[in-house]
């Protein structure tokens, strides 16, 4: 292994544009995950195509990502973390544009498949990339604002759609990702650095590669299947298969010195016991958002407008708090601590909007929001910089590619559990999902707090 001189950070102001052109191209990719699930009906309208087509529009994006996640972190340590994030940047960019012209269903499934391909190589190296454009000493501040930036954007997805459509038609949701990459890309040729890290010889392992997209490919079309009309048939030899591809990709990658499945980090107990709680947070996180549109919208004949206004305190709560976790945790407070600190609140919130009045006001609603967005971020800084920060730094890759699987994987399981309540309880949907994210944010606090006393490989 040879190594180039390691450099602690970029000096300022560089920093402060290499953070931005981060910061632009994850709002982008993080947000187009959910912006097109409001627009979905009129999409459906103007291809002439029927509602339950309609859902590949959003589909097709989640999948191509989840399952080429791993692989681009993979290929973000061997080629380079910036090359990978600007080729992901030119072709998310270039694929928004035709998703916008797109004139069939077809189209813009095969455009919103390949855009998914560019966001998975924007999502896999991100972090690795604020691990080298910030002092280690400040590391918790750059992930902090990573966390915040992938929070808002999350959260923020229906307010935006709804802005945008009540002024254009749906192509225009597209259209405005072009001169925010555009201007991400130019930042990043300008102002990101090269991997500090360079593993001489290290080749791409395409059969892992094949293996895990099946896996996790398989992984989420079960999950899918077990809110939708599938048959149990169909669903147990997913499962067989599942676990064989499983099966196969772990051994294989268990013999491997730079495994694509992160293996060797796992094997780290604070690594694995951070990413668990990510995925727990998460699923919380997505039983509340998906659910509760139906609740403002259905029940007290809320807008699409008002419903994302209402949503927004979540969002600027947890970008307040997750920059006031960065500070703490540059005063040395455990992670374990802050994280199970944080799940509570979100508990909390989860709870009090569970029991809020048959007709809310407006405020009722929202401060239990903005309760919610104080303890997910007060949560994800800390989290995220303890995955990070617990990989060598030769590992920065699979350290990201895997806290982007660990959301993924989170946000995938919460919306089809979402839609298992909506099964399970029809008249009482919305309740059922926050109570059970409830019960899983409680149980992703009693994970944290379990780091208490594990020690990290930093």
């Amino acid at each position: 292994m040879k190594k180039k001189e390691i450099v602690d950070g970029l000096p300022l102001p560089r920093r402060y544009w290499a953070i931005l052109a981060v910061g632009l191209g994850v709002t982008v990719s993080v947000l187009d995950g959910a912006i097109a699930n409001v627009a979905l009906p009129t999409i459906a309208g103007d291809l002439h195509t029927s509602p339950s087509m309609s859902i590949w529009v959003v589909n097709a994006y989640q999948l191509a990502i989840t399952v080429s996640l791993l692989s681009f972190s993979s290929v973000g340590e061997i080629w380079g973390y910036r090359k990978v994030y600007t080729a992901g940047l030119l072709l998310f960019s270039f694929t928004s544009l035709a998703c916008a012209l797109s004139d069939s269903l077809v189209t813009l499934t095969i455009s919103r498949t390949l855009q998914g391909f560019g966001a998975a190589a924007i999502t896999s190296v991100n972090t690795a990339l604020i691990r080298i454009i910030y002092p280690r000493v400040d590391l918790a501040k750059g992930l902090a604002i990573n966390a915040l930036v992938v929070s808002v954007s999350a959260a923020a997805g229906p307010t935006v759609a709804a802005a945008i459509l009540s002024v254009a038609n749906w192509p225009w949701l597209f259209v405005v990702n072009i001169p925010i990459g555009m201007a991400s890309l130019c930042l990043s040729y300008k102002f990101l650095p090269a991997n500090p890290l360079v593993v001489k010889g290290r080749k791409f392992d395409y059969e892992s590669a094949l293996l895990n997209a099946l896996t996790f490919g398989l992984l989420i079309a079960i999950i899918e299947g077990f809110t939708h009309d599938i048959s149990l048939g169909w669903i147990v030899s997913g499962f067989v298969v599942l676990s064989v591809c499983g099966f196969f990709y772990v051994r294989r990658d268990c013999q491997k010195e730079f495994p694509l499945l992160p293996i060797d980090l796992l094997r780290i107990p604070i690594f694995r016991l951070s990413v668990l709680t990510s995925v727990f947070s998460f699923m919380a996180q997505m039983l509340a958002l998906v659910s509760l549109p139906f609740f403002l919208q259905n029940t007290l004949g809320k807008s699409e407008v008002d419903t994302g206004l209402l949503l927004t305190p979540w969002p600027l709560a947890t970008m307040v708090f997750a920059v006031v976790a960065g500070a703490l945790t540059g005063k040395k407070i455990q992670a374990g601590y802050l994280g199970a600190i944080g799940l509570l609140l979100l508990a909390a919130g989860l709870s009090l909007l569970a029991l809020l009045p048959e007709h809310p006001s407006d405020g009722e609603i929202v401060w239990r929001m903005a309760l919610c967005g104080c303890g997910f971020g007060l949560f994800q800084t800390p989290n995220n910089s303890t995955i990070i920060g617990s990989a060598p730094e030769s590992r920065s890759g699979g350290a990201s590619g895997m806290l982007g699987t660990a959301r993924l994987l989170g946000q995938t399981t919460g919306a089809a559990l979402v839609a298992l309540m909506f099964n399970l309880f029809p008249e009482h949907g919305t309740p059922s999902s926050l109570w059970l994210g409830c019960c899983l944010a409680v149980v992703g606090s009693l994970v944290s707090l379990t780091r208490i006393n594990v020690k990290s490989r930093v």
